[in-house]
C-alpha cells in the first residue's frame, strides 16, 4: 500500500469514528489528491480549528478558489458547523477530511469529475 492509500485509510477511519460519516471512497480519493503534496507534511496535513488565519486559508483557497463559491458569511457558518462535526477538542483535524466535509456540504462533488 503507498503513503497516499495508507492515508486515505486513515482520513476514512477519522470520517467514519470522529465524524459519523460514511465516505465515499471514490470522492474521498479525489479530494486527498486535490490537496496535493500538503498530505506529506505533518503542519500542512492538519487545520488549526482555532487559528483564524488557518480558517481563513481554507475558505479562499479551497471554497473560493477550488469550489467556486462565492464568498460570505455561509462560508464562514460551513466551516464552523465542520470544525463542530470533526470535534473541536480533537487536535489532529485532517485537512483532506475537512475538504471532503466542506465538498459534501456545498455539494460541490462535480468539481472532481
Amino acid at each position: 500500500m503507498s503513503a497516499r492509500e495508507e492515508l486515505i485509510v486513515k482520513y476514512a477511519a477519522d470520517l467514519k469514528e470522529k465524524c459519523g460519516v460514511d465516505p465515499d471512497m471514490d470522492l474521498l480519493t479525489k479530494v486527498t489528491i486535490g490537496c496535493g503534496p500538503s498530505i506529506y507534511n505533518a503542519d500542512s496535513a492538519t487545520v488549526a480549528g482555532s487559528q483564524q488565519s488557518e480558517l481563513d486559508t481554507v475558505k479562499n483557497n479551497f471554497l473560493i478558489k477550488k469550489l467556486g463559491l462565492t464568498d460570505g458569511p455561509e462560508l464562514d457558518a460551513a466551516i464552523d458547523a465542520v470544525m463542530e462535526k470533526y470535534g473541536r477538542s480533537n487536535r489532529n483535524k485532517y485537512r483532506a477530511v475537512i475538504y471532503y466535509l466542506l465538498t459534501v456540504h456545498f455539494k460541490k462533488e462535480s468539481v472532481y469529475n
